[in-house]
């Protein structure tokens, strides 16, 4: 386990080297045409911020001159990268990312007990940032980083007037004692137990116990998330410091139940989540990369919408590798590489399609979806719509810039790829499938938008398939944003 460390007096130490009061400099353009003089606030190693006369100004350091004996060293200045949040959360995931990151540009990093973690330049031995964990709860995050009391913050929750970068994503899964016989439970049954509305296994297709709610500290993170799902409190019962102790006493106790996160549960037997309907809902990592699965807790990295220095937006950049993402895969966590899998082998998909289908889904419609299905894989970039708008959600705005990616790299050479868009089943057919294409077309669009260098032959084509593949029960408002969607195929260029 890496380790951060924790100080809260180096919290309030600023991140940038400057003089311990404002004082005058003057900045002349290199080609002597321009002079400006004010106060220096700040110097990242790029930029200067100085108040002038006009008010704060921002200036290139490439472009002037600085003069005055308050400029600064022209050496890159020794970060401080303040990082509040879930402790637990960040301490699990960020050491790694040090590392990774660290030696991506043949730096090191450290993570000494005494001095905290640093990373450091091994020619110069000049330490170019120290880093500080703080834990923070989610009421004070916005203001203390909008406030500029801190630099990022890790956390399972998106905030407004903030930047989210998905770190991870984190199965919420039902877990229950190694001998309990019960193997599945359904989405409504689990939700009633953990809110303490049913109270016997046998209400739920067990044996004639009462249930257990085994539960993390409520002030944990990932208590507040599944506490905000299930729209109540949880029922009372034992209460866990850590997701490994929670796990190993409800692997104890033969009438527990409980939600945790998949990564730390392994001590006890998890039960395959299904709907009413009967739609199996597994956890794996192409499920939960494509938010097939309903209970997931993404690992949010928030940013102030600020100029951070030069360390810190390599460091955010970094994320985006794959050596990022392999490093997030070996904590445990879902990491966030484009995986992939044949339409072929999803064949529990078209049973829920065949079984499901009503009178507005023809055979002839469903021959269509199993012929464009043929030969292709599925990838687990999917796109979603935040409810009642046509604003793609957190996750799925990440995806986007992935699908950029993975088109302006060449990583999609070789293929064809189709945004197939799908709608739910209430509502009249023909304005479902004219909505899944809608749909569609707006992935494209702003695909387009943000990488407006691809041509025509590089952005994916168009398919709508409308209701006639439901991932799950289309009678709860969870079930049918499980089913609109919009998802992304390919097939070998030379498939015809």
């Amino acid at each position: 386990m890496h380790r951060i460390f924790r100080g809260a007096a180096v919290l309030v130490a600023l991140f940038l080297t400057v003089p311990a009061a404002a004082q005058d400099i003057t900045l002349v353009a290199r080609n002597g045409g321009l002079a400006l003089s004010g106060q220096l606030i700040a110097y990242d190693g790029e930029y200067y911020r100085i108040s002038s006369a006009y008010g704060p100004l921002t200036i290139d350091a490439q472009g002037v001159i600085c003069e005055g004996p308050a400029c600064p060293d022209l050496m890159a200045p020794q970060v401080r990268m303040r990082i509040i949040g879930d402790t637990a959360l960040a301490g699990r995931v960020l050491g790694p990312l040090f590392v990774a990151f660290a030696n991506s540009r043949g730096l090191v990093y450290r993570d000494d007990p005494a001095s905290g973690a640093t990373i450091t330049d091994p020619l110069s031995n000049q330490v170019l940032a120290r880093i500080s964990l703080a834990e923070a709860p989610q009421s004070r995050i916005q203001a203390a980083l909008i406030g500029g009391q801190a630099d990022m913050a890790v956390t399972y929750a998106a905030l407004p007037g903030l930047r989210a970068r998905t770190l991870a994503l984190e199965p919420l899964i039902p877990i229950a004692a190694r001998e309990q016989p019960l193997a599945q439970i359904r989405s409504d049954d689990l939700a009633a137990a953990l809110t303490g509305q049913v109270t016997n296994w046998s209400a739920i297709g067990g044996p004639d116990m009462p249930i257990v709610i085994h539960a993390l500290r409520p002030e944990d993170g990932l208590s507040q998330i599944i506490e905000a799902r299930l729209g109540a409190p949880l029922a009372t019962g034992p209460r866990h410091a850590t997701a490994e102790t929670l796990a190993q006493a409800v692997a104890r106790d033969p009438w527990a139940l409980s939600l945790g996160g998949q990564s730390q549960s392994h001590a006890a037997r998890s039960l395959l989540l299904t709907d009413r309907c009967g739609f199996p809902l597994p956890a794996t990592p192409l499920t939960v990369k494509a938010e097939d699965y309903p209970l997931t807790a993404p690992a949010f990295l928030l940013t102030p919408r600020r100029r951070l220095p030069l360390l810190m937006r390599e460091f955010l950049e970094f994320l985006a590798t794959d050596a990022a993402q392999m490093a997030i895969a070996s904590t445990g966590l879902i990491d966030r590489r484009v995986g992939t899998a044949p339409l072929t082998e999803d064949g529990q998909r078209l049973l829920g399609a065949i079984r499901n289908a009503g009178p507005d889904v023809t055979l002839e419609e469903l021959q269509s979806l199993a012929a464009a299905m043929t030969g292709g894989e599925r990838l687990s970039l999917t796109f979603r719509f935040r409810d009642g708008s046509a604003e793609l959600d957190d996750h799925s705005r990440d995806n986007l810039e992935d699908l950029a990616r993975l088109i302006t790299t060449g990583q999609a050479k070789g293929h064809r790829l189709t945004l197939a868009g799908f709608s739910d089943g209430s509502g009249d057919p023909g304005v479902n499938k004219a909505l899944s294409r809608d749909r569609a077309e707006a992935v494209r669009s702003r695909l387009r938008a943000i990488a407006p260098d691809l041509t025509e032959d590089d952005l994916p084509a168009i398919q709508a398939f409308g209701e006639a593949l439901p991932m799950a029960c289309d009678t709860t408002a969870a079930g049918r944003q499980i089913n609109r969607r919009v998802e992304l195929w390919q097939h070998p260029a030379s498939f015809p």
